[in-house]
């Protein structure tokens, strides 16, 4: 099947979303490195006919959700319950159009998880060993990873966890940290011996680099490519793929009490047991999906899970011996919200849920800007005044007021009525065989993972539907010419068709209203069909013209800056 520019070699695709950790809701960082992307290529797949499943679900394990859930008092079972809740229901409603969306904490994951480890101890992967690890003498436990802090030792940041700095982004062991503090005591812990197994990730080294630069290096963002070629030139280390703690998938293992599997060694393997979940819902064999060379898997993530997706888990796959590695892992940036680093510690970011609250029926407004700003090759930044602009000089001024414009035209002259093409001017044709030209570069970016670049080739559609009816003057021609309104109102109309079709892998909620006033069934359409001259054809019977996008005022942008300053 002919896909923008080149053919799909696959015969079904498998994309996966980075699943949120539920110790918290989602907020704009995670949907313009994620979520948005991910939803855009998903719904432009499905829309040229491939087969193709989304993936994704909460993170339930892990010491983030003990943390959150012992300065709430409450469980971390009650807690991940509450987050699972709030993010799964933000994103249905902002349009992320997952086919599933999981949990780690259910039955299903923890047998899939339990069996891959199993899997791997029974081939002799793992190297058992015992260490030195961080325990804190007054609360009576072992530290994992981010029950640590201390000063990072690359960039003299004095908060950095023990497995990660959030300023530098450097993945670290808590015992580089300058300073180690426990995060229950806030005393410095001692070490003692504790027995982990551990993933050899340094007899990977090889082939990793061979798959990776050499195999990969071309198609892949080179963000992705120079942070996995950094850490390999470093050296892989063997990584323990257990923990001591009392919440996660326990360790599969005989006298192996209080310890779980790491959350970075269970969170991925809750692709394959969604995967799982779906299969049982929709009655489909989910190993064509994770095993069968002719599926396509693409991770969508954020740049602070790269070595995860791109070392640690197809290491795993690869030593399973039966699963398929991914094909891309479209990494991004990190969003930045209004010049500072998004900060949940500090409330210092705009909640998805809280949004859908604020601005009711604006859920693309919020798609168009994350896309328009999306962090593809650098950090960038949301501000609420660029917001603003972007609603009411862009998808206000522009897309809606070409769609507003002709449907109010064709309701002033022709009674709602598509009439006849009739003689075309060389402007009329430069229009139209524009139309499958932005279709086709569209498409041709979205497979490229440049949404940027596809948005803005979509938003190029009603700039030029503007300027042809702005050019065309078809109201000084009403009496004079009637035959020649015919035909620009009829192009017009076209162009709205397509654009209704283009624009619904970002805009799902406006190509539907679109195709409400257009009185077309978009379910019937496909990727195809844009740029097709006659989606609608004569005597055609177009509804009441509706506003697509309301102009934000000042005071709606003031309440929302200064909330985040309260």
């Amino acid at each position: 099947m002919e896909i923008g520019n080149k053919i799909s070699r696959f015969k079904r695709h498998l994309v996966t979303a980075a699943l949120p950790y539920a110790n918290g809701a989602v907020h704009i960082g995670h949907l313009a490195g994620v979520y948005i992307p991910a939803d855009i290529y998903v719904r432009y797949l499905r829309m040229t006919g491939e087969d193709v499943l989304f993936i994704c679900g909460s993170d339930e394990h892990g010491v983030p959700i003990t943390i959150r859930a012992r300065q709430e008092g409450i469980t971390p079972q009650q807690l991940v319950d509450k987050y699972h809740g709030i993010i799964k229901k933000s994103m249905y409603d902002l349009g992320i159009s997952f086919d599933v969306y999981s949990r780690t904490s259910s039955p299903l994951h923890q047998r899939t998880a339990s069996d891959f480890f199993r899997k791997l101890l029974d081939k002799n992967v793992f190297i058992e060993k015992v260490t030195n690890q961080f325990f804190d003498e007054d609360y009576g436990q072992f530290l994992a990873d981010r029950y640590i802090t201390g000063t990072c030792p690359h960039c003299g940041y004095e908060k950095s966890y023990g497995d990660q700095c959030e300023k530098c982004g450097t993945s670290q062991n808590p015992a580089d940290l300058i300073n180690p503090r426990s995060v229950l005591s806030g005393k410095a812990p001692v070490l003692r011996e504790t027995r982990h197994w551990f993933l050899p990730l340094d007899k990977d080294e090889k082939w990793l680099r061979q798959w990776i630069v050499d195999e990969h290096g071309p198609d892949w963002k080179s963000n992705v490519v120079g942070q996995c070629k950094s850490w390999l030139d470093e050296g892989l280390q063997p990584r323990a793929v257990t923990r001591d703690l009392d919440w996660g998938v326990p360790v599969p293992v005989d006298n192996a009490p209080g310890k779980v599997l790491y959350v970075w060694f269970d969170a991925p393997i809750g692709y394959i047991s969604a995967t799982k979940e779906l299969a049982q819902e929709k009655n489909i064999n989910w190993e064509l999906y994770w095993k069968d060379k002719e599926t396509k898997m693409v991770h969508f993530i954020g740049k602070d899970n790269i070595v995860f997706h791109c070392i640690i888990f197809p290491s795993m796959l690869r030593a399973h011996g039966d699963y398929i590695l991914p094909e891309n892992v479209p990494a991004n940036e990190f969003l930045n919200l209004e010049g500072e680093k998004i900060s949940t510690s500090r409330n210092w970011a705009v909640w998805l849920h809280e949004y859908l609250e604020d601005f009711p029926g604006k859920q693309d407004v919020l798609r168009y800007v994350l896309t328009a700003i999306a962090p593809e090759t650098k950090d960038n930044d949301f501000t609420w005044k660029a917001f603003q602009a972007r609603n009411n000089n862009e998808l206000a001024s522009i897309f809606g007021n070409f769609v507003n414009r002709i449907i109010v035209l064709t309701h002033k002259y022709h009674e709602g009525e598509v009439k006849e093409r009739l003689q075309l001017t060389d402007a009329d044709r430069n229009v139209l065989s524009q139309l499958p030209l932005f279709t086709k570069r569209t498409g041709a970016a979205i497979e490229r993972f440049t949404f940027r670049e596809a948005l803005s080739e979509m938003m190029g559609i009603s700039r030029m539907g503007n300027k042809y009816l702005t050019d065309s003057e078809p109201w000084k021609l009403v009496s004079s010419d009637p035959g020649r309104v015919e035909t620009i109102l009829n192009i017009s109309l076209q162009i709205t068709a397509t654009l209704a079709i283009v624009c619904r892998p970002f805009l799902p909620f406006t190509a539907d209203k679109i195709c409400g006033i257009l009185n077309l069934d978009i379910e019937k359409f496909q990727w195809k069909d844009a740029g097709n001259p006659d989606i609608l054809p004569p005597g055609h019977k177009i509804n009441q013209p509706a506003i697509l996008f309301e102009k934000i005022d000042d005071a709606k942008i003031e309440e929302q800056v200064k909330k985040l300053r309260t």
